[in-house]
């Protein structure tokens, strides 16, 4: 029998009523701390985060600053990671493209998660607009990505660049090119957790008693689809990162003195067998972030899955 006399006792009581409810943040926390992957993903993304932060005040050295004599030299005291073709430093041109990359992909997830969860709740609660919306994403599916996105920088890349300058023009382009067309996915799963919702008892007893659609959302339908949407923002960091690295190598990125890790890609691919170090470096650094972001994604679906987090 199990003893329960503890349970009974006014001292125990008092300091059960006395403590805190435990937040089910917690138990996601625990529950991911059991995943090693996700655990090993987010030491390796917050390390590459201070290194693109907090190294440029340590490494003071302009990345765009040109030195002919020193081009092409390998690892030294003065240049950790060499130089390229320019003269320029290897260490403080990927700080300062690692920079770009991760923030084209973050601010291009933020794009993506804000129109596959709009549309994906509008698809799901509101059975006129599901066609519609539906077929808009099969449509946007269809369509090959790299062509569009493409057709996308040739067409917008000169207009914004004069109106918003080279940089800030060409930022919004890359950006808005691959949130516009990375939201499909999410849209899809968003709606079909909300169909499930629907049917639920506590969103039919706040329907009975007359609750508004948009406050029935807000308050109801958008809580409960949080972790695929959680999911799906970290693997679209990584498929951003990946689409500007792409769009970047092939000459159709940021300009030539605007670094990031695909630019830099591009300038070393011509002497790439005589300074493969070139190459290497940044592709390493979009290898590891792309594989620790997708190693927090896993880990967050472990953990936000209440089947799992219950074992």
């Amino acid at each position: 029998m199990t003893d329960t006399a503890p349970l009974k006792n006014p001292q125990f009581q008092a300091e059960a009523a006395a403590r805190p409810p435990r937040s089910q943040w917690w138990d996601v926390w625990d529950q991911f701390k059991t995943h090693k992957g996700a655990i090993v993903g987010l030491t390796v993304f917050m390390l590459i985060l201070v290194l693109i932060l907090i190294g440029p005040f340590l490494w003071r050295v302009d990345p765009g600053f040109v030195e002919l004599r020193m081009r092409n030299k390998g690892f030294s005291g003065a240049h950790p990671l060499g130089t390229d073709q320019l003269g320029r430093d290897m260490l403080a041109r990927v700080m300062a493209g690692g920079k770009v990359s991760i923030s084209v992909g973050l601010t291009a997830m933020s794009l993506s998660i804000l129109l596959g969860t709009t549309i994906g709740v509008l698809a799901g609660y509101f059975r006129r607009l599901e066609g519609p919306l539906m077929r808009l994403t099969d449509l946007f599916l269809a369509l090959p990505l790299l062509p569009l996105l493409l057709l996308m920088v040739t067409l917008f890349r000169e207009p914004l660049s004069k109106s918003f300058g080279p940089e800030s023009g060409i930022f919004l382009l890359i950006v808005c090119a691959i949130g516009a067309t990375s939201w499909m996915q999410t849209a899809r799963i968003v709606r079909g957790e909300v169909l499930a919702l629907k049917e639920r008892e506590f969103v039919l007893a706040a329907r009975s008693i007359g609750t508004p659609s948009r406050r029935m959302i807000t308050r109801h339908v958008l809580p409960n689809v949080l972790s695929p949407i959680m999911v799906s923002a970290t693997l679209g960091i990584a498929s951003a990162i990946i689409t500007e690295s792409a769009l970047s190598f092939l000459g159709l990125g940021f300009p030539p003195d605007f670094p990031t890790w695909g630019r830099l890609l591009f300038d070393a691919i011509d002497q790439m067998q005589l300074y493969p170090w070139r190459v290497i470096l940044p592709g390493v650094a979009i290898s590891l972030t792309v594989l620790s972001v997708n190693y927090i994604g896993d880990g967050l679906r472990d953990a936000l899955d209440p089947r799992i987090r219950g074992r």
